[in-house]
C-alpha cells in the first residue's frame, strides 16, 4: 500500500521502476562516496592555505582543460558501459595513491593542496559523466518526472557520507576514508553494469546506442558549446552559479579559519552543514522538485536558486558574519542540488547523443572550474585594492537577478526544443 502511494506520488510507470531504481542507488553509491571527502577536503583548503585557494583552483581548472579532450577521445572510441567503468576505475585508483601518502605524511601540505585539486576534478566529472548516461537513459518527459527521485538518491548518499566521515574520524585516521570512499565507487560500477543491460534488453535504441562508441573528434563538445545559442546559454547560467558560489566560499573559508581554532572542529563543522543540506534536500526533491518543474515549468525551477542567492547576498551586505554566510550556504545548496541541479540536467535530454556526453562534461567541467578560477582572482584582486565582503555581495545582487533571468530563458528554450523547433540550438 505504501509503496504504491509512493510510486503515484511521484508519478512513476510499472516500467520505470527497474531503471529508477538502479540509478537511485548509483547516485547514492556515487554521493556517499564523495560526501565522505567533502569535509576533508574544506579542511584541506585551510591546511593548504586560504591564501593559496586561487592557485589551487586555477590548478584545477588546467587540470580540467587537459582532462576533457581526454575524456572526449575515450568517449569516441569507448562503448557507455566501458567509458562509465573506465572513469571510475581510473579515480580509484587515484585514492588508493592518496591513501598511501596521506599515511606515510609525506609533504602534507603538498598533499593537502594535491586533494583540493583532484577531488574538485573528480567531484565534477563522476557526476557530469552519471547525468550524461541518466539523459542517455531516460527520455526528456521522463526526465521532468524521474531526475528529482533520482536527484534524492544522491541526497541519501549525502546524508550517509557526513554521518560515516563523522564516526570514522572518531575510530581511524583521515587516511581510511580515501579507501571506503573506493568501495563506494565500486558499487557504482555494479549499478552502470545493471543499468546498461536493462536499457539494452528493453529499448531497441539502448542496445544500439549502448554498445557502439559515440564516434566523431575530441573537440567535439567544445566546437558544439562554441556554436550553439542554448549550449552558451547554459555555459551563462552555470558560470554565474559558479561565481556566486566561489565568493560565497571564499569569504566562508576565511571566516571559519579565523573563529574556529583545531582541524577536527572545522571539519565536523563542515561535516554538520553537510548533513543538515542533504536532508533538506532529500525532502524538497521527494516532495517537491518534480511537482514544482510539471505545476510551474523548467524555468521556475531553473529561477529558484538565483533569486534565494540575491536575498542572502543582500543579508550579508547588510550584517556580513558568519552566522549570514553559513545560512546562505545551506540554502544556497538546498536550492542548487534539490531544485537547481536535476532542472539544469533536464535541459540535456533534448541533445544529440554526442552532446549529451563531450558538450555536457565541457560545460560541467571546463566551465565550471574556469569560473571558479577566474572569481578566486577577482576576489583577490578585489581584496587587494579595499573591496569589501559587503562591497562584493552589492556587486553580486544585480548579476543574481540576470542569471535568473537566463534561466527563465533557458526553460522555454528547453519547452521548445521538446516541440521539434530547431533554430533555438
Amino acid at each position: 500500500m505504501t509503496q504504491g502511494w509512493i510510486w503515484k506520488w511521484v508519478k512513476v510507470a510499472s516500467e520505470e521502476r527497474v531503471p529508477l531504481l538502479w540509478s537511485f542507488v548509483y547516485f547514492f553509491c556515487l554521493l556517499c562516496g564523495y560526501y565522505m571527502l567533502r569535509p576533508v577536503r574544506d579542511e584541506m583548503a585551510i591546511e593548504g592555505g586560504v591564501q593559496h585557494l586561487p592557485w589551487m583552483m586555477t590548478g584545477t581548472f588546467l587540470t580540467l582543460l587537459i582532462a576533457t579532450p581526454l575524456f572526449g577521445w575515450l568517449s569516441a572510441r569507448l562503448p557507455r558501459a566501458r567509458l562509465m567503468l573506465s572513469v571510475y576505475v581510473f579515480f580509484i585508483s587515484h585514492l588508493l595513491l592518496f591513501f598511501a601518502a596521506m599515511t606515510a605524511q609525506w609533504h602534507l601540505e603538498w598533499v593537502a593542496r594535491a586533494f583540493f585539486i583532484w577531488l574538485s576534478v573528480f567531484n565534477l566529472f563522476v557526476v557530469s559523466v552519471f547525468w550524461s548516461f541518466m539523459a542517455d537513459v531516460f527520455s526528456p518527459a521522463q526526465g521532468v518526472r524521474l531526475f528529482g527521485v533520482i536527484a534524492a538518491g544522491g541526497s541519501l548518499g549525502a546524508i550517509a557520507g557526513p554521518l560515516a566521515t563523522t564516526g570514522i574520524t572518531y575510530l581511524w585516521p583521515i587516511p581510511v576514508l580515501m579507501l571506503v570512499s573506493a568501495g563506494w565507487l565500486a558499487l557504482c560500477g555494479v549499478c552502470i553494469a545493471r543499468l546498461d543491460r536493462w536499457a539494452a534488453a528493453h529499448t531497441t535504441r539502448g542496445k544500439i546506442e549502448g554498445d557502439m562508441p559515440l564516434g566523431g573528434s575530441m573537440w567535439a563538445g567544445i566546437r558544439a558549446v562554441a556554436a550553439s545559442p542554448y549550449l552558451l546559454g547554459i555555459c551563462a547560467y552555470l558560470f554565474l552559479l559558479t561565481m556566486s558560489a566561489t565568493v560565497l566560499y571564499m569569504e566562508q573559508t576565511a571566516l571559519v579559519g579565523r573563529e574556529i581554532p583545531t582541524p577536527e572542529a572545522r571539519t565536523r563543522l563542515f561535516a554538520g552543514m553537510d548533513l543538515i543540506v542533504n536532508v533538506l534536500t532529500f525532502v524538497t526533491q521527494v516532495l517537491v522538485t518534480n511537482r514544482l518543474v510539471l505545476r510551474f515549468g523548467l524555468g521556475a525551477a531553473l529561477l529558484v536558486l538565483p533569486v534565494v542567492t540575491a536575498v542572502g547576498f543582500a543579508a550579508i551586505v547588510v550584517n556580513p558574519v558568519l552566522p549570514v554566510f553559513l545560512s546562505l550556504t545551506v540554502a544556497r545548496r538546498v536550492g542548487e542540488y534539490a531544485i537547481a541541479k536535476p532542472a539544469r540536467e533536464v535541459l540535456f535530454t533534448v541533445l544529440n547523443r554526442e552532446d549529451k556526453y563531450k558538450a555536457k562534461n565541457f560545460i560541467d567541467t571546463a566551465v565550471s572550474r574556469g569560473g571558479d578560477a577566474s572569481t578566486g582572482w577577482l576576489v583577490s584582486g578585489g581584496k587587494a585594492l579595499g573591496a569589501t565582503t559587503g562591497i562584493m555581495a552589492g556587486v553580486l545582487v544585480p548579476m543574481m537577478l540576470l542569471w535568473g533571468w537566463i534561466g527563465w530563458r533557458l526553460g522555454r528554450q528547453e519547452s521548445a526544443l521538446q516541440r521539434g523547433v530547431p533554430t533555438l540550438r
